[in-house]
């Protein structure tokens, strides 16, 4: 048997979780390192299957299959495809990045204080996300899938929840208060996504007799399984609600600029590159691979949603006055894209989703972490407590401008490859939708440069004159992502290489094919 190397790679951080929340509560430091140690153990294993893929072979590789309920078919049955593989490597490459950057945000406040933070549970929380949500990228068996999917907001409540973010202008009280709403409201709308989709679950298992994704697909592609019209939809229906809260998509997207803008930088970086990447992932892998006529006949109405979420979301980035809850809005308008991409039903469409993926993750972390270290200097996430910050600390300032930079897609870096292609694939298809998407694009300059302009050029403020600028720390965590930022924006080729193949099947599921240009090449 060779070695299960899917299991491996989401074990092995479900191990590191175990055994950093075991170390004695007096040895933070240990904690600490155990975390990252097992993180980059991770990442290691990720690099492994991207190497052991081969985009070039089967559909699903390096498949784990093994009795798990037998009585109700249940499997624990793994695969990944090369949208998987691609998330999966983003997942362990943040990671390690977010355990570097919150090195203190789990710190007691005082010694002997009742307010002590467990630093322990704070990473170890950390790493069982991490093993869950790689998991649920490796998952075929539906009902394994669902598991994961709804298990990975336990660890996320309690870090939203308890370790939230110290800079809060309303005092502990309040700042206690806020996070358990944020906490609160965050479980409770994907526990709601959860319940439909269980829903949907069962019914799947009722009219397909199993819950394997690939037996499920090839009996529906042989003939064998033929779903009444309005039950395939029903079904589609109840998977969908739950992916697009998870993405989120508007009018389910409410809960995230509060579980952002309460939880620490770190752990908001977890939720909107991470964890919410599994929702995106979903209606590629179960909706369209499932329900793929379905997926056709709600295509109108997940677009004009999409849309919704690109202008709605770049609209309310542009009147923040909270940095964080700022970020959060773009990221809202940015899934917009991924979801519009998704559902163009083309191939450059569904490459640029799939590379929006990867690559919102990537920028959103730099932009995010960056606003965390800024934040923690001054203690206020209001943008007109700042001003002048790059006369005082100009490489804070410089990478803070880069990220921000990535965020409205400037050419040069990864993320303009990634929304390009979305948008080509949409006008392709849908030109109408392609122009109102454009918007995004103007209003996401106008909230980042604006952004900029008032945090860091101008007069000094007196209470940011003696900020320092970024330590080596903090230089270790932000430098990694701009140089990715780069690397991918002129040379996406390694990722699209893995990506594309994978494309071509998820456009074969829903009998789809890329729509023939107006004007035909010269010959």
């Amino acid at each position: 048997m060779s070695f299960p190397l899917l299991t491996a790679a989401a074990a092995l951080p479900a191990a590191g979780a175990i055994v950093t929340a075991a170390v004695p509560a007096a040895r933070r430091t240990t904690a600490k390192w155990l975390a990252l140690l097992f993180s980059l153990g991770t990442l290691a294993l990720a690099v492994a299957v991207m190497v052991r893929f081969d985009p070039g072979g089967d559909r699903y590789q390096l498949t784990e299959s093994h009795a798990w309920i037998k009585d109700f078919g249940v499997r624990y049955e793994l695969g990944v495809d090369g949208i998987g593989v691609a998330l999966i490597a983003l997942t362990a490459l943040l990671v390690p990045f977010v355990v570097l950057a919150g090195w203190h945000d789990a710190d007691p406040l005082e010694t002997h204080s009742k307010r002590w933070r467990p630093t322990q549970g704070f990473f170890a929380l950390i790493l069982m996300v991490e093993a869950m949500v790689i998991l649920s990228f490796e998952a075929t068996d539906v009902f394994l899938f669902y598991v994961l999917f709804e298990a990975m907001l336990i660890p996320m409540y309690f870090l939203i929840g308890g370790f939230g973010d110290r800079a809060h202008a309303g005092g502990d009280d309040r700042a206690a208060a806020q996070r358990s709403y944020a906490a609160v409201k965050f479980l409770l709308y994907n526990l709601a996504g959860g319940l439909v989709m269980l829903a949907a679950v069962i019914g799947l298992y009722v009219v397909a007799g199993n819950f394997s994704l690939t037996e499920i697909a090839a009996a529906r592609a042989s003939g064998e399984l033929d779903m009444a019209t309005n039950t395939e939809r029903l079904l589609f229906l109840g998977f969908f609600f739950a992916f697009a809260v998870k993405a989120p998509l508007w009018p389910l997207h409410t809960w995230l600029p509060n579980a952002m803008g309460e939880a620490t930088a770190p752990v908001a970086v977890l939720i909107t590159a991470v964890v919410d990447k599994v929702g995106t992932f979903a209606m590629l892998r179960f909706c369209l691979g499932l329900f793929p006529e379905a997926s056709r006949w709600a295509t109108p109405v997940i677009i004009v949603l999409a849309l919704v979420s690109i202008v709605y979301g770049a609209l309310l980035a542009v009147g923040q006055r909270d940095i964080k809850r700022l970020i959060a809005y773009a990221s809202i308008s940015h899934f917009g894209f991924i979801v519009l991409g998704i559902f163009a039903m083309t191939s450059q469409g569904q490459s640029g989703a799939t590379l929006y993926m990867v690559n919102h993750g990537i920028s959103t972390a730099a932009l995010m972490l960056v606003a965390g270290f800024l934040i923690s200097r001054r203690g206020s996430r209001l943008i007109a407590d700042y001003g002048g910050v790059q006369k005082v600390a100009p490489v804070l300032a410089g990478t803070f401008l880069v990220g921000g930079l990535a965020t409205l897609s400037l050419p040069g870096l990864a993320p303009f490859v990634s929304e390009f292609l979305v948008l080509v694939g949409t006008f392709a298809r849908y030109p109408v939708a392609g122009v109102v998407a454009t918007t995004g694009i103007v209003l996401a300059a106008l909230y980042t440069l604006v952004l900029y302009q008032r945090t860091m050029t101008g007069p000094v403020k007196e209470e940011v004159r003696a900020m320092p600028d970024l330590r080596p720390r903090e230089l270790a965590v932000v430098a990694p992502l701009i140089a990715l930022l780069l690397l991918l924006g002129v040379y996406p080729k390694p990722l699209t290489d893995i990506v594309n193949p994978a494309v071509r099947h998820t456009m074969s599921d829903v009998q789809q094919k890329d729509p023939r240009p107006d004007v035909e090449a010269a010959k």
